[in-house]
């Protein structure tokens, strides 16, 4: 036990001595990676949700409708929560529609919160977690948008030689 202790206290002496010499300038560097970072975001919720939304259409899983209408949500809600999982997963990939599809799952997780995985009440955080870390990761997504890595920054957000660029060509003409 005095091992993992001294080990603790050598890691934190030598993060707080790396965090005084770099200080926040030392840091700026991870300001270049968020535009990679939203791109891994995406993409893992774009598996995830892809993963989690196709058998909901496919029907893989048995009497789903059940388990909705057990909990309380018409049946159909199946079909509803596979086209919002299954579109926007392939959506997230593709860096395409990513705010609107990003607030549309976040409140779809929200409601599996409140609908299936609160059962057992809110301070059993184990039998929700998951859903809030992508109901978290989803409204993140809603707020800062796809990132310069993605179809949405090049359609629309000036990233490709959209109209911003055709319009000062036709000024110096």
């Amino acid at each position: 036990m005095a091992a993992i202790a001294e080990v603790f206290s050598v890691t934190i002496r030598v993060v707080a001595t790396i965090g005084a010499r770099t200080g926040e300038q030392g840091l700026k560097f991870l300001n270049t990676m968020q535009p990679v970072a939203l791109l891994v975001l995406r993409i893992v919720l774009g598996i995830i949700f892809l993963y989690h939304g196709y058998p909901k259409l496919a029907h893989t899983h048995g009497n789903l409708q059940g388990v909705f209408i057990e909990h309380g949500m018409p049946g159909y809600f199946v079909y509803l929560a596979g086209i919002l999982e299954t579109f926007g997963g392939g959506l997230f990939l593709l860096g395409l529609f990513t705010r609107p599809a990003a607030l549309l799952l976040s409140i779809e997780m929200c409601v599996a919160i409140w609908k299936v995985h609160s059962v057992h009440g809110y301070f059993a955080v184990h039998e929700y977690e998951f859903p809030l870390v992508l109901a978290a990761a989803c409204f993140a997504l809603a707020t800062v948008g796809a990132g310069a890595i993605s179809l949405d920054q090049v359609l629309w957000e000036g990233g490709g030689r959209g109209r911003a660029s055709r319009g000062s060509r036709r000024e110096k003409e």
